[in-house]
């Protein structure tokens, strides 16, 4: 039997499925969460790289992208992970399967996604590949990938070359502007994975001759074991795996934990086999070291080196398909991996169908009320990038610093360097990234949004990651949560309790009403000591206005504000402070929560108001002109009617950097609606609000119209009482200013043609306004907040002006645009923001798709989806998608923009 052709797939789809289809993904979910069946053993978790990262990194200087490199990845073994091209691993990495390809002209087998490194990308690190996310439900019961392969030669050295050429002021070379897609010439590589069981899957890879000649395709799909026995012996180590051939066709794979599995395939492939070990030949110096070793496959197939692979067993196998394809044509390669020794049959393609109508029945009941084919596709395809972006995250830190017992000790200079201070890190989990290529580590802040629309997928998944950053293998025993692989001790912005009651609001809803309050109070006491973390090591003074650093916001400030310039004191960050003020209404938000059902954490909710308070002041009234007049310093500007930061320069009082950016709106994210209903059901909560706003009225008049209440007696509590609210609107909503026709800009507009400049201490400093990528290299990399949009900012602002709404109501109007003369409602305002944020995505009267910018996207083959991108940023002016461009992590937001937009309608 060899490779198979095209078959209908819609055979369970419409009328007359079975009835079973339709909850089949949920019921799988529930199963999972129920710790029924583990349909999360196998998922997305084999990262796209795993070269370049920190924790490969043994070098003396802590440099990651030189220590282990793209051309080192095919013969250098990884020790705290694997990747490969659209693969799927077990939930602890043991085994791996992928694709492998080869067009007989690339020098290298291509097994892994190429990109630039931090110092060869004019913009940072930058993934050169065609590829897209299609499909996936939570359970992995169903995933698909397309990979575009060349069919010339790929250009590795061209895409170094010419990017290297260009500076900051120019965008990035891509790999259409190459010329290797030109005429179509080019494979379309479909991958699917369905599950059986959760421990049996099938494999589809179908590849489709786009091109107008025959052209060769080497598909080699890979099984192989993560390389678990080169770094310990004895009891902590472990033996090496085998995975052999069986005498009765297909592979049998062995291992001291997963036990047996078996591969399964179709056709008459050549089983070449290697191990998963460095070549030392190549690295080591040892020239006569017997192999065959990780880079066999390469050597096999594209050098012609028979003696490179065996063909018995190891610790890799590829399976080789010489396959020669007409225009137009399609061949599919059917596999198996099933725990034991039973399974034989691959799918016949019934699996795939069913699995799809499965998938098809899960989105249709969460695209509920979503009318166009458009929204949905864009639904789905978010959905499928955020599941795919789940990966396997492997690092202990101790274990890090410190060396294997069977690898030489790492350079004493590493002690001392990243993350010394994080010993205790110790993580092998499943974890959401932003991006499996330009981000595959975890972010905290990052993953606090992803949760929001992970928690309309699979609430469980989503609760269990926002408790595992609280673990204690995680968080710090001072009570920071780690930021980043990086650098585990920079502060990002403390969103855990917001993105922690937003899913417990959503799971509740899906739940009939019914709120996991366990998970809700396990947050809630680890935040108790993050917070106190936020209290004790961020404010320098002790005054309730907040430092932090960067706090995300890199490069959008005059300088980086982690490390002031020399001469420079404390930067008071109106972020930072606006972020704790938040912290301190989100905590109270759940605090009064648990309180509705335990009367303990009424006290509580009591100190996070308090606190609250005390920020509010230290906000509004210490110096309250700006400048720094009279000794004080004040985060509000009168004059421009502006939040901004303020550096304390010694022995010349505060100085305010007046740079009109995102740190300045922040401040509307701390907002809260208290229900009257609440007030009545905890008294004492309500006595002691009371009594703080009798006795101590300098702060109560901070509390807008306390006293008077809103709609329905709703009270509020926001650093912005009415006036300020409305000046900063007035700004964000100025379409010369912050407002672009896809969302809220980083930074305002007016800095294009008059920059920020500070001329201080001998040192000048400028900002200036960038749409697109940013031109400054103040941090290197691709730090580019100077203008873009950015979707989870703008989430934000959204919901903060639905929570104001609750309060003001109907009559309450704000004008939008600001001088347009039309005033709406700031319900209506946050309405129009979602549909300028949705617009990024959808297809515009002329059928362009602004993310998508002037290039236009390669045609999908007939018949095929349009395949989209989830970019991390994207163009102020144009709406143009930047950065990584399968960050699908907190731009999946636009799921829940959706989902709110087709409630509202």
């Amino acid at each position: 039997m060899g490779p198979r052709a095209d078959e209908d797939r819609d055979g369970d789809r419409g009328e007359g499925r079975d009835a079973s289809v339709d909850w089949a993904e949920r019921r799988r979910i529930a199963e999972q969460g129920r710790g029924e069946r583990a349909w999360s053993l196998w998922g997305p978790y084999l990262s796209e790289r795993q070269w370049g990262t920190v924790r490969e990194d043994y070098s003396p200087c802590g440099n990651a992208w030189a220590a282990l490199t793209h051309e080192d990845a095919r013969s250098r073994a990884y020790r705290w992970g694997e990747d490969g091209l659209a693969g799927i691993c077990d939930e602890r990495g043991g085994l791996c399967l992928s694709l492998a390809l080869w067009n007989g002209r690339d020098r290298i087998l291509k097994e892994r996604l190429f990109g630039l490194t931090n110092q060869e990308g004019n913009h940072g690190e930058d993934v050169k590949e065609v590829y897209h996310y299609l499909d996936a439900v939570p359970s992995h019961a169903y995933l698909k990938m397309l990979y575009r392969y060349p069919q010339a030669a790929f250009p590795y050295a061209d895409l170094v070359a010419e990017n290297g050429r260009r500076g900051r002021e120019q965008p990035e070379y891509e790999i259409e502007e190459t010329g290797v897609f030109d005429g179509d010439r080019f494979f379309d590589v479909t991958v699917e994975y369905a599950k059986a069981d959760a421990d049996d899957v099938h494999a589809v890879i179908t590849a489709l001759n786009r091109g107008p000649e025959p052209a060769d395709l080497h598909l080699v799909p890979q099984l192989w074991f993560r390389n678990t026995w080169s770094w310990q012996a004895g009891p902590a180590g472990q033996a090496r795996p085998r995975i052999a051939r069986a005498p009765d066709g297909g592979a049998i794979c062995t291992h001291d934990r997963l036990g047996p599995y078996r591969l399964a395939f179709d056709g008459a492939p050549d089983l070449l086999f290697c191990e998963n070990d460095t070549n030392l030949r190549r690295h080591g110096g040892q020239p006569d070291a017997p192999g065959p070793f990780k880079d066999g496959l390469h050597a096999a197939i594209v050098d012609g080196d028979p003696a490179a692979v065996r063909r018995d067993a190891g610790t890799k196998l590829g399976l080789h398909y010489a396959l020669r394809l007409a225009p137009g044509e399609t061949a599919r390669v059917r596999l198996r991996l099933s725990a034991g020794l039973r399974a034989r049959a691959v799918d016949d393609g019934s699996l795939v169908r069913r699995r799809v109508a499965e998938a098809d029945a899960f989105y249709e009941e969460l695209q509920d009320g979503i009318a166009s084919p458009d929204s949905r596709a864009i639904f789905r395809q978010a959905a499928a990038g955020l599941i795919w972006s789940k990966q396997l995250y492997c690092y202990d830190v101790r274990r890090w610093l410190e060396g294997d017992p069977l690898q030489p000790p790492p350079p004493r200079a590493r002690a001392g360097g990243r993350n010394g201070q994080w010993r205790h890190f110790a993580a092998a989990d499943v974890l959401s990234m932003p991006d499996t290529w330009e981000y595959p580590w975890f972010a905290a802040w990052d993953l606090a949004f992803h949760c929001l629309p992970l928690a309309l997928l699979d609430p469980d998944f989503a609760k269990k990651q926002l408790l595992l950053l609280t673990r204690e293998w995680y968080m710090h025993p001072n009570g920071q949560l780690p930021a980043y692989e990086w650098e585990f001790g920079d502060a990002n912005p403390p969103v855990h309790a917001w993105a922690t009651y937003r899913v417990f609001e959503i799971d509740r809803d899906r739940r009939g009403g019914r709120g996991d309050l366990a998970f809700l109070e396990g947050v809630f006491h680890k935040l108790l000591i993050n917070f106190s973390w936020w209290v004790n090591r961020k404010d320098a003074q002790g005054r309730n206005v907040f430092q932090g650093g960067f706090l995300g916001l890199d490069n959008v400030g005059v300088f980086d504000r982690s490390r002031p310039p020399p001469g420079f004191g404390v930067v008071h960050q109106a972020d930072g402070t606006a972020w704790m003020a938040m912290y301190a209404l989100n905590m109270m938000r759940i605090a009064l929560e648990l309180a509705l059902h335990n009367d303990v954490y009424e006290s509580t909710a009591s100190k996070f108001f308090e606190h609250f308070l005390l920020i509010a002041e230290a906000m509004t009234d210490m110096g309250g002109s700006g400048g720094g007049e009279g000794g004080g310093f004040g985060l509000w500007d009168e004059i421009d009617e502006f939040y901004y930061d303020e550096v304390d320069i010694p022995g010349g009082g505060m100085l305010p950097l007046r740079v009109r950016s995102m740190v300045g709106l922040v401040p509307l994210f701390a907002v809260e609606v208290i229900e009257p209903s609440v007030l009545h059901r905890l008294p004492d909560f309500a006595r002691r609000l009371n009594w703080v706003l009798e006795n101590r009225p300098h702060l109560a008049r901070l509390v807008s119209r306390w006293t008077e209440g809103g709609v329905k007696d709703r009270k509020l509590l926001s650093l912005l009482r009415g006036h300020r609210m409305k000046a900063l609107l007035r700004r964000m909503l100025d379409e010369a200013e912050f407002l672009s026709p896809y969302g809220v800009r980083s930074l305002s507009k007016v800095h294009r043609d008059a920059p920020y400049v500070l001329n201080e201490l001998g040192a000048s400093f400028t900002v200036r306004y960038d749409p697109a990528d940013s031109t400054s290299n103040m941090f290197g990399g691709n730090s580019n907040w100077r203008g873009p949009v950015w979707m989870p900012m703008n989430f934000l602002i959204v919901e903060a002006l639905r929570r104001f709404h609750t309060y003001y109501g109907d009559d309450f109007r704000v004008e939008y645009p600001t001088g347009s003369g039309a005033m709406l409602t700031l319900s209506a305002i946050a309405d129009a923001l979602e549909d300028r944020l949705i617009a990024l995505f959808a297809k515009d009267e002329t059928g362009r798709r602004p993310a998508f910018g002037t290039r236009p996207p390669i045609a999908p083959a007939p018949g095929a989806e349009e395949p989209l991108l989830f970019h991390e940023f994207f163009d102020g002016d144009t709406g143009r998608g930047l950065g990584a461009a399968h960050q699908t992590g907190w731009t999946a937001l636009i799921i829940n923009l959706l989902r709110d937009r087709a409630r509202a309608r």
